[in-house]
């Protein structure tokens, strides 16, 4: 149903691969405009967007009450566990 199509990055304006198989993905999530940019160009911007380093939270593991750190902002309702702990349950 698919072909591979080429396709030519806003960025660096060097061609790419739009293949089939992402072509699908695109369409199973309801996009409906092709990727402007290739693969490494949509990975620095993504890098610039978001500073390059993902924001760390300061938690007590609610199993072993270790101190450590979560990629995510933890709620009271819910535990949060340290990675040991974790890859346990």
């Amino acid at each position: 149903m698919y072909t591979d199509k080429t396709l030519e990055c806003r960025d660096c304006k060097e061609d790419f691969i739009f293949t089939s198989g992402e072509q699908e993905f695109y369409a199973e999530k309801g996009f409906e405009n092709e990727p402007a940019r290739c693969p490494s160009c949509r990975s620095a911007r993504k890098q610039r967007n978001s500073g390059g380093e993902r924001r760390m939270y300061a938690v007590t593991c609610s199993d072993c009450g270790v101190e450590t750190e979560v990629p995510f902002n933890p709620t009271n309702d819910r535990p949060v566990y340290c990675r040991n702990c974790f890859q346990n349950r």
